[in-house]
């Protein structure tokens, strides 16, 4: 079974993502894993991606589809996170697919309202030297605004606050409502509540799944 995961960010798209692969057996396959990968493998798809990057360009569609292709093993169920993001990465992934006898079988919409989101990742904090992450609501430090490993002072990012989660929530939106409505017309999504604990939300994605 291949499952496209959606989810805006700070809805815990990650969380189940690695849920299902650790305990049902899915491949998650992410395109900035594979393209970190590639380019740290130093393939010759690595490093024309890495120079479009390096330029703050795009990574063409082509080129996301050809690393996608690395990927696929029809032996396999695959956990597709982070992709694909338009119609036309959609349509090259149902090609893709088709030319090796494998299709989407479900689409999976992870969604909480607005404000809950905003809430969630406004409580991130970031040390900047440990690189650790923490949440003041699910993964608090020991002490207060202190890195449990180095101690130093945590930090919010700008992207965190608010006023700039908003802006990237509308971005989402307004990037991702075309690709919903494709696979909606196709096979149909199935919203999941994503309110509540990381257990129950795993719940309701395997009754989704069943």
């Amino acid at each position: 079974m291949n499952t496209i995961l959606l989810g805006a960010p700070g809805v815990g798209k990650g969380t189940q993502a690695q849920l299902l692969s650790e305990r049902d057996g899915f491949v998650q396959l992410s395109t900035g894993d594979v393209l970190r990968t590639e380019i740290a493998n130093g393939s010759e798809l690595g490093k024309t991606a890495k120079g479009y990057m390096d330029r703050g360009e795009l990574v063409p569609d082509t080129l996301i589809l050809n690393l996608v292709a690395l990927r696929l093993d029809r032996s396999k169920s695959y956990l597709l996170d982070g992709f694909p993001r338009t119609v036309a990465q959609a349509d090259g992934l149902t090609k893709l697919l088709s030319d090796r006898d494998m299709k989407v079988d479900v689409v999976l919409s992870l969604e909480l309202p607005v404000e809950e989101i905003v809430k969630r990742l406004s409580a991130r904090r970031v040390a900047i030297k440990s690189g650790r992450v923490y949440n003041l609501i699910f993964n608090p430090p020991k002490k207060d605004n202190i890195c449990d490993v180095s101690g130093e002072p945590l930090i919010q990012r700008s992207d965190d606050q608010p006023e700039a989660i908003r802006v990237r929530l509308k971005e989402y939106e307004n990037k991702t409502e075309p690709l919903k409505n494709y696979y909606d017309q196709r096979i149909g999504i199935q919203i999941i509540d994503a309110d509540g604990d990381m257990e129950t939300v795993y719940r309701r994605v395997k009754a989704a799944l069943a």
